[in-house]
């Protein structure tokens, strides 16, 4: 392909991408496919001769179009939302037009310099201190690809910050701390590299969120056994509630155990600290005293293209100490005398992607006040969804709207007469009507158990998402729920005869 045929075929992918945003509402937010059907569409091996790119360009149209899960759909309401901007994706297409690696800074100045800015703008608009810009030369930010990525880099770093001041530890010893609604990042952290993770209980009536007295009744029982406690996940805003660790709780805990590190994730909830009226919620003063490293993803409800993962420490250097690698091939004079950051050091890959071009587009794009609106205007429709679950007499939360998430369960108090709704057979009930609203093509909502409770998640996020979209949501939601109660009713009836 030559710069004319180039030119050519990016317009009519731009013309084709705006057809898509234009008729996305009016297509199913789930493919109706089976597995395999593209397998089964797909030659088993690449062509001989090259082909000509308008053709593949249709059969991109034909088969990966039908196959796509719209997760910018205004009926996507599935584990959280997936931002997908204009802006993003003109970022996105930019920086893969220079290819630039960025392992260090010769490698492309602007990548290193444009991240390190971007990174302090984005910990400004949210509220972090000082501490955690790059601009302080002490600690710092850093994009990484996901939030999974972040708690890795994070475990490697406080894992090596206490073997280097506990010379003589060994690793068995090591145990790092997770919640029962931590996301699963942090036991494949320790999966990873090897590490007993220790899971701790929290309760319905705490709002699931960490207490500190747990937290200190775990150390104390570890430390008599010869353990070494050495890191912490605390989360602000899990995936199954939305719960909220008490930080502060957790924080005063850990004043007593300065050799633990605290990670603070906020994978989707983070960008809520853009919002003032929401940082106590989100508890930003906690997270500038405590947290020795903090990270959100702008990729979620950020408004900025996957991936876009960000990742702040305390001290930079704790990163550096554990990830330092520098063959003769690397070495710069910049880097030597230490006049530049060379992000390389401080996550898992040599290679990285110029991400910080579309986190630049939309943060300029947008503006603070269009992302503070943008949340503003999620968490209000979230408002009204908890409003319509308050008002149902069939309905009920299962735990306090968090944000822009709402959990709930169906619980049909009066329609099977003489029959007890024990846990189970809630449970039941609800997995009944999770399928049925599983099985449509027109919403998308994900499951999930807490504290052995069924329940369903509803996450709004997509920016395309309006009221009327919501109220739709709920009469389907209704309807499915009817047909559930009658299909138990015949059950239960069945089970009496």
């Amino acid at each position: 392909m030559d710069i004319e045929q180039f030119r050519k075929a990016g317009y009519q992918a731009i013309d084709r991408i705006c057809d898509y945003y234009s008729t996305l509402q009016q297509r199913p937010v789930v493919p109706p496919v089976q597995p395999g059907y593209l397998l089964r569409s797909l030659p088993d091996r690449p062509p001989e001769a090259g082909e000509d790119f308008d053709v593949i360009a249709d059969d991109y149209q034909k088969l990966i179009v039908p196959g796509l899960t719209h997760w910018q759909h205004p009926s996507f309401f599935a584990y959280f939302p997936t931002a997908c901007t204009f802006e993003g994706m003109l970022g996105d297409l930019y920086a893969s037009s220079t290819c630039n690696p960025g392992f260090n800074w010769s490698s492309s100045p602007a990548c290193t310099e444009l991240e390190m800015m971007m990174m302090d703008w984005s910990a400004r608009l949210l509220g972090l201190s000082d501490h955690f810009l790059n601009s302080s030369g002490v600690g710092g930010g850093v994009l990484q690809t996901t939030s999974s990525d972040s708690a890795l880099v994070a475990t490697v770093a406080a894992r090596s910050r206490y073997m280097r001041t506990h010379p003589g530890t060994k690793m068995e010893e090591l145990v790092m701390y997770v919640t029962s609604q931590t996301h699963s990042l942090g036991v494949k952290a320790s999966l990873v590299l090897g590490l007993e993770c220790r899971i701790l209980d929290v309760r319905a009536e705490d709002e699931f969120g960490l207490q500190g007295e747990t937290l200190k009744v775990a150390l104390e029982e570890d430390i008599a056994k010869g353990k070494h406690p050495f890191f912490l996940i605390g989360t602000v805003g899990t995936t199954s509630s939305g719960a909220i660790d008490r930080l502060e709780e957790v924080g005063e805990v850990l004043q007593h155990y300065p050799s633990i590190w605290l990670h603070v994730d906020a994978a989707w909830a983070g960008v809520t600290l853009a919002c003032p009226e929401y940082r106590k919620t989100a508890q930003l003063e906690q997270i500038n005293k405590y947290a020795t490293s903090f990270g959100t993803n702008f990729h979620k409800w950020g408004l900025v293209n996957f991936d876009a993962a960000l990742l702040w420490v305390k001290s930079r250097k704790d990163l550096t100490d554990a990830l330092d690698v520098t063959p003769e091939f690397l070495r710069t004079k910049q880097s030597d005398a230490g006049a530049v950051i060379d992000y390389r050091n401080w996550h898992l890959g040599l290679g990285r992607r110029f991400r910080s071009v579309k986190v630049w587009f939309v943060l300029r794009s947008y503006g603070v006040e269009g992302f503070q609106k943008y949340i503003r205007e999620c968490i209000e429709l979230n408002d009204y969804f908890a409003s319509l679950v308050r008002s149902s007499t069939n309905f009920s939360l299962i735990a306090a709207p968090s944000f822009a998430l709402t959990v709930f369960r169906l619980i049909p108090h009066n329609a099977f007469p003489g029959v007890t709704l024990s846990e189970d057979l809630l449970n039941d009930i609800n997995r009944s009507m999770y399928a049925r609203i599983g099985a449509r093509h027109d919403i998308l909502l994900t499951q999930t158990i807490l504290n052995g409770t069924f329940c369903i998640r509803f996450a709004v996020g997509a920016a395309r998402t309006r009221k009327e979209h919501l109220d739709q949501a709920w009469s389907l939601i209704q309807e499915e729920a009817g047909s559930t109660i009658e299909e138990w009713a015949e059950k239960l009836a069945a089970g009496k005869n």
